[in-house]
This record gives C-alpha cells, sequence and structure tokens, in this order.
C-alpha cells in the first residue's frame, strides 16, 4: 500500500503525464516548421491538458468533481493518441516512436482509469491510501 497523498504531485497518474507532455514536446519540436501552428501546438495543448486536469480535479473540494476532472484528462489522453497517430500518418514520426507511444499511453490510461475508479466516497480523496497500481504513490 501507498502513503498518504498530500499534494497532486504525489500521484503517479500526475508524474506520468507530466513526463508524456515533456515527451510530446520533444517529438514534436522535429515536426516541419510548417506545422507549428497547427498539429505541434494542438498535440501538446492536448498533452499538457492531461496533467493540468489531474491537477485541477485534485484541487476541487468533492470527490466527484475530481473523477469529473480525470475524466477530462482521460479525454485529453485519447485527444492526444489521435494527434500522435495523425503525425504518423503524415510521415512525422516513425513506428518506433509510434510504438513508444503507445506504450506510454496504454500505461497512463489504465492507472487513470484504477484512480478514477478508487476515487471514492470521500470529500478529499488525498487523504485516503490508495495502492500504486490505482495511480498514485
Amino acid at each position: 500500500m501507498g502513503g498518504k497523498i498530500l499534494d497532486f504531485t504525489d500521484l503517479v497518474i500526475y508524474q506520468l503525464a507530466v513526463d508524456l507532455a515533456d515527451w510530446i514536446y520533444e517529438i514534436s519540436a522535429k515536426f516541419p516548421e510548417s506545422e507549428k501552428y497547427n498539429l505541434t501546438s494542438q498535440l501538446r495543448r492536448s498533452s499538457t491538458s492531461v496533467y493540468s486536469n489531474i491537477a485541477e480535479g485534485f484541487g476541487r473540494y468533492h470527490y466527484k468533481e475530481n473523477k469529473q476532472f480525470c475524466r477530462v484528462a482521460r479525454g485529453s489522453l485519447y485527444e492526444t493518441k489521435a494527434h500522435v497517430l495523425f503525425a504518423k500518418r503524415r510521415g512525422y514520426i516513425d513506428q518506433q516512436i509510434l510504438d513508444e507511444y503507445l506504450k506510454k499511453h496504454t500505461t497512463l490510461a489504465i492507472k487513470l482509469n484504477n484512480y478514477i475508479n478508487a476515487t471514492g466516497t470521500r470529500d478529499r480523496p488525498m487523504s485516503k491510501n490508495v495502492d500504486k497500481d490505482q495511480g498514485v504513490k
């Protein structure tokens, strides 16, 4: 079992989401200049939306709001996947990069779903202990 969650930065899902966004920034920096205000921007915004919504949900008082923001984060994660798949289709990334992304995506999606399902009836979800596999330390 993990320890108490004192801050959103203690959440494994938050840490994975930040790592994913950082990685997205690295790979999208190699996209053509013509995509700077199109696909590059959309991809970066959707990836940063994942960790932003996890953090915002954590800051909400009621667990139902936290769950809703995590659902929005999950939507942004899937939006990011759609942009990555399109980048592959356009030839901006190769199969190895796509495979690496899909591993990161799957890990985060599973942990995010587990966290959503584990967030119960307490008004302050950060006060409960949750197993590491449910997305928290």
